[in-house]
């Protein structure tokens, strides 16, 4: 199966995969979470300051992911879209040019678990936006594209609470 966690920053989706590696029940799988020091490291902008040769590498990242089998990844397809759509550099028929390419990719998932933010602080890794109204415009973006692709998906669901709640949610969606 393929599934993916989107959702605005620090809302805990990499915590969540990390969680999830560590029971039985997904020890067919392969993890991937966002390597966003590393791409920072080797100069890509990211967040506000993103340009679109950086989103077409996080892009090609996703895409990559959905070429294997029974994977479980912190970043999606609808992800990297709404980060596109935010970056000041990028304009709006780039962005509109480069979604409409990127959703043709979001019926490969499997699930799609959209992780919400709410009652969840955001928390400073050195890497990620901190800035509330910049996380507000992702959330809100990711949750245009879910709405705007949703005959794309196949099956979608939202995730809250704490990591335990998200992890029984996820295992009662998945195995019933």
């Amino acid at each position: 199966m393929k599934i993916g966690l989107c959702g605005t920053q620090s809302v805990g989706k990499t915590t969540l995969v990390s969680a999830l590696k560590q029971l039985p029940e997904f020890a067919d799988y392969n993890f991937v979470t966002e390597r966003s020091k590393y791409l920072r490291d080797l100069g890509i902008p990211l967040n506000t300051d993103s340009t679109l040769k950086g989103q077409v590498i996080f892009l090609a990242e996703r895409a990559a992911e959905l070429m294997n089998e029974n994977f479980i990844t912190d970043r999606t397809i609808i992800d990297v879209m709404a980060f596109t759509k935010a970056a000041k550099s990028i304009n709006y028929y780039e962005a509109e040019a480069f979604c409409g390419l990127a959703k043709n990719l979001i019926h490969e998932y499997d699930y799609i678990f959209y992780v919400s933010p709410v009652g969840v602080e955001i928390e400073d890794n050195g890497v990620r936006e901190t800035d509330i109204e910049y996380r507000k415009l992702i959330d809100f973006l990711i949750s245009l594209n879910l709405r705007d692709n949703k005959h794309r998906i196949q099956k979608l669901v939202t995730l809250s609470g704490t990591t335990e709640e998200r992890i029984t949610k996820i295992k009662e969606t998945i195995f019933g």
